[in-house]
């Protein structure tokens, strides 16, 4: 049985995440951490998250909670992931970061911290998304320089960053499969008068309501249109997602790791 500790418990996504994981076969509820200061320290995690009471309480001592725990799954900020990081570092325990946004000097921190423990770090833990990389480097392999790459991402109204770690990711995949510098080529919304130069990747970014999330990468040519498109109906999807990964990163060794990985898509 594998026991997951949630950071976050009470966040949106940490709620789903526990409830995904109430009714997962093979992992429990290790308990769940919240900021120092919350009215829901003490309290049961269960409760917490609506699942009714199960023995194991809400802390604000991350270093404690990691005892408990086998694999820590942490969807929250780039500062408070940094902050799991180190003290799972220290712990030796086992890391699912589905947060996004972090820093170059974060990612160099992360290089180093996988040193000590296996982490999965990835910026989308659904399968279908994680497919859909896969297919978006085979589009864009084939169809090549003749087809015009656009990407349109949308998410709700509380999103902090800009484009989402997804759409960002799918950039890369784009620009690597067409060897593009997408620090030359990438650009981000247009206004006034521009005209599309020939190797141009676009990224756009939609934020309204409480729109999940959405990904559509448009591959234009002079005839016709090939789309491949991905919505997440519900915050269900990555969350069953970081539980797998949560299993599998339990026998892998020192390093980063990401969903592609995981599913077998290399």
């Amino acid at each position: 049985m594998t026991k997951i500790l949630v950071i976050g418990i009470a966040g949106r996504m940490g709620k789903t995440i526990a409830e995904c994981i109430d009714d997962t076969d093979g992992v429990e509820l290790a308990g769940g951490t919240e900021r120092a200061g919350s009215d829901l320290i003490g309290q049961d995690a269960g409760e917490v998250s609506g699942l009714g009471t199960k023995g194991v309480a809400v802390s604000d001592d991350l270093a404690k909670a990691l005892e408990g725990c086998d694999a820590v799954i942490d969807f929250t900020t780039p500062d408070s992931s940094m902050v799991t990081l180190r003290a799972a570092a220290d712990k030796g325990k086992s890391v699912v970061v589905g947060t996004t946004g972090f820093s170059p000097d974060q990612k160099k921190e992360i290089a180093e911290l996988a040193k000590k423990i296996p982490l999965v770090v990835a910026p989308n833990m659904s399968i279908g998304v994680n497919v859909l990389f896969k297919l978006v480097a085979d589009a864009a392999r084939v169809l090549g320089d003749d087809y015009d790459v656009e990407i349109v991402e949308a998410h709700h109204k509380f999103k902090k960053d800009a484009p989402s770690g997804t759409a960002v990711r799918i950039s890369e995949i784009v620009a690597d499969s067409l060897n593009r510098d997408l620090d030359e080529v990438g650009v981000y919304g247009r206004q006034g008068i521009t005209e599309r130069t020939a190797k141009e990747i676009g990224i756009h970014t939609v934020r309204a309501g409480d729109i999940i999330g959405e990904h559509r990468v448009l591959f234009g040519g002079m005839g016709e249109n090939f789309e491949i498109f991905h919505r997440a109906q519900s915050r269900q999807t990555f969350a069953r997602g970081s539980i797998r990964a949560a299993q599998w990163i339990l026998q892998q060794s020192n390093g980063i790791y990401d969903m592609q990985d995981v599913l077998g898509l290399r």
